[in-house]
Order: structure tokens, then sequence, then C-alpha cells
């Protein structure tokens, strides 16, 4: 299957999203789509899916104009689209997710034939390297694992084109590689790929082509053969940003601010014992479902724990739920912004001051005049796109809701920070602004716990590293002496 999209332009209300965009993609090919957050590229698929109808321009499948009116047009034509933001339903079984619309049913007796699903299900998942119970609700799964779900729906359909949208941004680099084997076997099948991504080496690993976007507007197309790192983000974001992780340098740590000792949640952790000290950036590392979410999620008051201690500043402290922890200075970040870290229907200026909304009061008066300050100080401090203060979150892209979320835990200065996939769905660029306001943070003193499955970021950013394995910390590294083979092996059980 050929599509070709040619002269796309699209416009919301006055910001034009899209200018005379082309991109083509052929039959068995795996073509990057790229550019920074905001540049366009969800966009152009949404116009390709049907999900948006364009302002000007053609979509040709195999030569023939096409226009789509819904999902079931474009699921028979063979076009399946793995969003960015995951469209699991959470009450529903992970067997009733992945045959959504799709059911299978004992004649016309309108009867589920549910064992044959829920056995088909853990066949397709465990073809993804995934054990997990069919009859599991989706929504008590990780983040990485309902994106194997999204994954799986696509491969069960046997769509000849899968566009997808930020596919391993919660997914660790055993998963990835079981994706990637799957990809090259389809693409042999004939299938063909659009891969949006942030991850340059992935890009470098698995893509033909790459085509680029900037600012709406197209760059241009290369053979991955043909171009280099450097080149890409040249294009990306029409200048160099230097070295990728800023240099930590004359940064001091000093006393320790958090210390967790012999944490244990039944069922998913236990007896998890760190510190973090003050002006530190302590990396945490683990296989995707080892737990690391959960023991955050435990420190912050979102999830009770069964045994174990925290200390703030020397002092032993009960955190019973998130007030308790911002109470203690303690910020979280969470992975899933969708629906743990904004509410999408609100504008970006209320979703930064929500929760520091005291800072504007004056007597029981809020000052508008404050507020707006504190935004636009903030939207230009993490260089948000956006056409003004008042637009809905949810309109944005996903890299600029993310920078939406720091802003509004920045306005609570914390003195710990957790961050949870901080740059999952960051663009290269935003991805360095960000590690720069987490070194700036160091700086001041703020202590830093960041988890990520991104081991080069781990890497590259951490002062030290814990590594979690199936619950437990699997150990310690420090700056000096990480690399990624001793990350990898203790986070497969190995010392």
């Amino acid at each position: 299957m050929q599509i070709q999209l040619k002269n796309i332009s699209k416009s919301f209300a006055k910001n034009q999203v899209l200018h005379r965009v082309d991109f083509t993609l052929e039959s068995g090919e795996v073509h990057a789509l790229m550019g920074e957050n905001g540049a366009g590229k969800s966009t152009l698929m949404k116009i390709l899916t049907g999900v948006y109808t364009q302002d000007e321009g053609h979509v040709l499948i195999d030569g023939k104009e096409t226009r789509f009116k819904n999902v079931k047009e474009v699921e028979e034509k063979g076009i399946a689209f793995i969003h960015q933001e995951l469209n699991i339903f959470p009450n529903l079984t992970v067997a009733e997710n992945l045959f959504l619309g799709h059911e299978e049913k004992i004649g016309h007796t309108g009867i589920l034939k549910t064992k044959q699903m829920e056995q088909k299900t853990e066949e397709y998942l465990a073809g993804l390297g995934l054990s997990v119970k069919a009859s599991k609700l989706a929504g008590s799964l990780s983040v990485g694992q309902q994106q194997m779900i999204e994954i799986a729906k696509a491969l069960r359909l046997q769509a000849q084109v899968i566009i997808m949208d930020e596919p391993t941004a919660a997914l660790t680099d055993r998963e990835i590689q079981i994706l990637f084997s799957l990809i090259e076997k389809l693409k042999k099948q004939g299938v063909s790929f659009v891969y949006i991504s942030h991850r340059m080496e992935e890009i470098f690993e698995v893509c033909d082509k790459i085509t680029i976007l900037r600012d709406g507007q197209y760059i241009a197309t290369k053979q991955v053969k043909d171009t280099t790192f450097d080149e890409v983000v040249y294009m990306m974001v029409g200048r160099s940003i230097g070295d990728r992780y800023p240099v930590r340098s004359g940064h001091k740590q000093s006393d320790v601010f958090l210390e967790v000792k012999d944490l244990t949640r039944r069922g998913a952790f236990e007896n998890i014992s760190f510190h973090v000290k003050k002006g530190e950036i302590l990396g945490v590392a683990g296989l995707m479902g080892a737990g690391r979410t959960e023991i955050m999620k435990a420190i912050f008051g979102y999830e009770s724990i069964h045994s174990g201690e925290i200390w703030i500043n020397g002092d032993r402290v009960s955190i019973r739920k998130p007030s308790d922890a911002i109470r203690y200075g303690l910020g979280f970040i969470t992975e899933d912004r969708k629906s743990e870290g904004l509410i999408l229907d609100f504008s970006i200026q209320e979703n930064m001051v929500l929760p520091i909304l005291k800072q504007f009061q004056s007597l029981f008066v809020i000052s508008k005049q404050r507020e707006k300050s504190f935004v636009h100080k903030m939207i230009k401090k993490l260089n948000i796109k956006t056409t003004n203060e008042t637009q809905q979150v949810k309109s944005l892209s996903g890299g600029n809701q993310q920078k939406v979320v720091l802003a509004k835990w920045l306005g609570l200065m914390p003195d710990c920070l957790i961050l949870d996939e901080p740059t999952r769905g960051v663009d290269v660029g935003a991805k360095k602004e960000i590690y720069s306001l987490m070194q700036e943070l160091a700086d001041q003193g703020v202590a830093i716990i960041v988890v990520s499955s991104d081991l080069p970021e781990v890497l590259g950013i951490s002062d030290r590293i814990m590594v979690i394995s199936e619950g437990k910390v699997g150990g310690f590294v420090d700056k000096q002496d990480a690399t990624g083979e001793k990350i990898m092996n203790l986070a497969t059980g190995g010392k």
C-alpha cells in the first residue's frame, strides 16, 4: 500500500498547524516522521486517518484520493494508529480492550466467546514478550504494559500500515528490542510503518527514511543511511543544541533530605531502602513492571504502604495522602500526565495555578494579574508553544503538556522533586531544556529523583543510580562507574 499526503494545510482558529506539507509512505517501509513538539506530526497523521479534515491538500492511497469518515473505515482499509496518549479503557479487561469493536460471538446469539478471546489475547501478548492475565483490568497495568496492548491491537487487525506515535516511550530496552524484531518481521511481509519518535537512537536503528517537519512546514526527506544525528537535530530545531546532557560542574550535595527504610507494599515491592541528598540527582532504573512507579507513588501518598519508614530532614514522617507529601516539601510529576497530571479541559493558566492559588490570594480575593504574570513567566521559562495562556491544555502537543505539568510543580517550589518518565514523548530540544531545569534545581539544593526507562537518559543526567529488580533494590551505581551493561545486569537480577 502506498500513501501520499500532498500539500496538506490545517489551522485551528488562528493557529496554523500545517502549511503545504508533503509525505509519502511506500509499501514495506519504516518511515520516521520527526520534528519538535507542536511541529504537526500527530495532526498530519490524524488527517490521514480521518480524525481531522485538512483545509487544503490531498490524501491518496494507491493513487486514489481518499477521505475517511470514521475509525472503522480506517481499520477496514488496513491502517492502524497507535496513539501517543493511549486509548485504553481502564475498567475493561485486557481481552475486552484488545477485541473492542471486534468481539467474537457464538453464532448470532450475541453471547461472547470470552474464554477464546482471553486465550488469543494471552497468545498475542506472549508474542510481545508480555505475560499478563487477559482477565485482568487494563487500568491495573503499568503504562508500558498498556502500550503493549495497543501494539497487540494493531497486530491482531493484520494492518498493512501501522502508525506508531511514541511507541517505546514507556518501554524498556528488552521490550523495545522485541518490538523492533516484530517490525522487521512485518516489514518483510510488506507492512509499512510511520514511526513517530523523539528517541534518535531508535530512528537510526529501525527506520529506512526520515521526513522532518518544523513549525508545521515540510523541511526534508532523507534516507537514514545518508544523514546523521546532528543533521536531523539541526533540521528539526533550526539550530545546534550542543551536548544532549548538560555537563554538571560545581554542584554541591549537602545533607540527606529524603530517606526511605524497608518500605514494603505487598505484591508491589518490599524492603526498599535508599536516600537522596539535597542537590543530588538520583536516577531510578529497572525493567517495566519492576515496581519503580509504585515505590514513588507510595512515598508521595498516592498508594498505601504496609510497613517501612519515611524520613525527611532527619525526622520520621507519616505520609498518608499527597497533601501530606506536599506539606513536607515533596513534588511528584507523574508518568501519566493525561489522567493524573492535568485537567485537559482546563486552560494552561488554570492548570498551572490550581495547586498554588493561595500564592495569588490577598485577603479573600485572587489576583488575576499576579496569576497571569506567573503563567507568562513559566511559558517563557519552559518555552511552551501556545497561542496564549487561555488555550485548553488538551489542544497542546504531548511535550508541551508535559511542560505545563512541570510549571505547576515549580510553582510549589518543592525541596524534593520526583519525576516519573519526565521526557516521555518530548522532542530532543525540549529534553535538553528539561535536563537543564533539573540541573538548575539541583544546583539550588533541590533533591531530584528521576524514574526513566530511557537508559542513556539515566546514565546522562544522574549523579547516582538506583536499580529496581522485581520489586527490590537490585543495587546502586555511582555516575563514574555506570554503564548500560551494569544497569541491565542489576535490573535482571545480577550482582
